[in-house]
């Protein structure tokens, strides 16, 4: 297996409709709503792919909750974390930096309860990344 190539899980147009479940929902601050969507669908995909599954909105909530885009004042260090990574990586010319936001958040952290993430979000939000990646 090849760096970054990951496993493809089914339905990946259905993810695409539940992310418009959280347009009221997110919190942005700087960030274009379609890179945040482009990458958390992709997380969401990685994480159904772990369980063997298509999509489900808690693997929507998950991305999100790791990323604290459903957090109205999330910690300042991940917001600046963010707004390097996301910008543009709804393009296909960016895949790369697609794919290294997903890689940061870990199988490990991908196959806890979105109760288990958001406790770990809430503790120390860096728990739930590979920062060394």
């Amino acid at each position: 297996m090849g760096a970054r190539l990951g496993s493809q899980g089914p339905d990946q147009g259905y993810a695409l409709r539940l992310v418009r479940l959280f347009d009221d929902k997110l919190h942005l601050g700087e960030l274009d709503a379609e890179d945040v969507k482009a990458a958390c669908v992709a997380i969401a995909m990685k994480r159904s792919a772990v369980f063997g599954r298509a999509p489900v909105v808690h693997d929507l909530t998950v991305a999100f909750t790791v990323w604290g885009f459903l957090d109205e004042n999330p910690p300042a260090e991940l917001v600046e974390r963010r707004e390097k990574l996301f910008p543009q990586v709804r393009s296909g010319h960016h895949y790369a930096e697609r794919r290294e936001i997903v890689d940061l958040v870990p199988d490990e952290v991908l196959r806890q309860s979105h109760g288990q993430i958001e406790m770990h979000y809430e503790a120390d939000w860096q728990q739930n990344f590979d920062l060394d990646n």
